[in-house]
């Protein structure tokens, strides 16, 4: 079982720079895009073969070009859902799921903070509704995988430089809290399960600075 997640920052951009190559070269069973920015009928599939083969499901944000994921399945008869049930969030497309043979897939792309101090209390507040939804689903469903872009560095070797952006949205200390909570209710950080103390090990750079080739990142 393989599975693949990824924050695009807009399928159709990525697709013009190689999406489907590495979709055909990993041959996920299931490959979990965030921030797709798109409603599928935007999206010129029929000319992407290997994506268009998968059966997929689409939760788009109500404002256009913005958030969304979405979730290409290998298995055609998965059953999917592009809803978590909570209007505002559906509203912004921030769900997909995925009910497979044994376990739940669930993509997230949870929001992001850095915009005001509105979006970050929008942000805390679908944190403050995701644990109770997601052990709903788990007691409902079964085991769960859960997904995405989390726009969240739990500790200080997960992100290059905490001292200068201990205040920075993604590592505040109630989201860096959140975590630990998150991770209290049973809920297991992998790459923490099998690398436990590595460090500059990375998921998202800036565009500024050089900063992915100096590799100073977050996690």
């Amino acid at each position: 079982m393989r599975i693949v997640s990824w924050n695009v920052n807009g399928i159709r951009a990525c697709l013009d720079k190689g999406l489907e190559n590495v979709a055909q070269e990993l041959e996920p069973d299931f490959f979990c895009l965030q921030e797709s920015k798109a409603c599928q009928e935007q999206v010129p599939l029929l000319a992407y073969p290997f994506l268009t083969s998968r059966q997929s499901i689409w939760s788009s944000a109500e404002k256009k070009g913005y958030s969304g994921t979405v979730i290409f399945s290998a298995h055609p008869k998965v059953e999917l859902s592009h809803r978590m049930g909570i209007a505002k969030y559906d509203a912004e497309g921030r769900a997909n799921i995925a009910f497979a043979k044994g376990f739940t897939l669930v993509n997230l792309y949870f929001p992001n903070g850095a915009a005001s101090d509105e979006r970050h209390h929008f942000k805390m507040g679908f944190l403050d509704d995701l644990i109770p939804w997601l052990k709903k689903l788990e007691q409902e469903r079964g085991p769960l995988v859960v997904v995405g872009d989390y726009n969240i560095a739990h500790t200080e070797i997960d992100i290059h430089d905490p001292v200068r952006n201990r205040d920075a949205s993604g590592f505040r200390p109630e989201e860096r809290a959140w975590m630990s909570k998150f991770l209290a209710h049973g809920f297991v950080d992998t790459f923490r399960l099998l690398h436990p103390e590595a460090r500059d090990q990375y998921t998202w750079w800036s565009f500024r600075q050089r900063s992915r080739e100096r590799n100073k990142g977050w996690r």
